[in-house]
């Protein structure tokens, strides 16, 4: 069984993984609007792979016999000044849950709750991706912000075929 601490802090991160889900679905609505479809596919992915984190941390307190509570969250930021802003935002974002990933990691450690420190393993390892690539799109949006097609070129340029990663965590519901 998880520990105590550790099941109340996890349901709290599934509110704030659902969170993430609507602002990056926000941030993909901004950029369809704009007809921006390489911004807003990205987005649009990244929203679908925020709510499959949720998810994956639903599934693992089902199968450590946990009580789900699902938290209210707040709505999402919607209007935004200019292209660069929403990706800012998605960055900030992907810095404050490596924090709050990195801080129910210790709790599992501190609690040796062994099973949940592996749980946590493939969370740590994703978002140092997710910051890393967020942390290049800025850099070219911030480059590009007065051409939008030479940001969109990036993104068909540089978007690669991704293969489900067997290492992954299940998904509640999958």
């Amino acid at each position: 069984m998880a520990a105590p601490r550790f099941i109340a802090r996890l349901n709290e991160q599934i509110g704030n993984e659902f969170a993430a889900h609507q602002q990056y679905l926000a941030c993909a609505i901004y950029f369809d609007a704009l007809t921006m479809p390489q911004m807003a596919t990205l987005f649009y992915a990244q929203a679908l792979e925020e709510r499959d984190h949720a998810m994956m941390m639903i599934q693992y307190l089902l199968d450590a016999d946990a009580q789900v509570s699902i938290p209210a969250i707040t709505g999402p930021t919607n209007d935004f000044s200019d292209v660069v802003e929403p990706v800012l935002l998605a960055l900030d974002q992907e810095k404050r849950v490596t924090e709050q990933i990195y801080a129910l990691t210790a709790i599992a450690r501190e609690e040796n709750d062994f099973a949940s420190d592996q749980f946590m393993q493939w969370f740590i390892k994703e978002q140092v991706e997710e910051v890393s690539s967020m942390t290049a799109l800025l850099t070219v949006v911030k480059r590009s912000s007065n051409d939008i097609e030479a940001i969109e070129d990036y993104l068909a340029r540089e978007k690669r075929a991704s293969e489900p990663d067997p290492t992954a965590p299940a998904i509640a519901g999958a």
